[in-house]
């Protein structure tokens, strides 16, 4: 079950560079314990979000989808 989120942010196909620039700035607007969710459909966002999180003492909570299947990628993560 996904968790709701207090913030969706979709950053369509940006890569790795882009995408952990804008996750950190709408990261730093969020309480700690809040929920961001991330819609991606770059591949790379399997890897670098989970990374990402670790680096920066967040929590992944969930990631779904299916690129193959043309599904965007969904990352859940709580604020640390």
């Amino acid at each position: 079950m996904t968790p709701i989120a207090d913030l969706t942010l979709d950053v369509g196909h940006e890569g790795c560079g882009t995408l952990l620039v804008v996750l950190r700035q709408h990261m730093q607007e969020l309480a700690s314990g809040a929920v961001l969710e991330v819609v991606a459909y770059d591949p790379g966002v399997r890897e670098d979000v989970p990374s990402w999180c670790r680096m920066m003492r967040n929590d992944l909570i969930t990631t779904s989808g299916d690129l193959g299947r043309c599904e965007p990628i969904h990352n859940c993560i709580r604020k640390g």
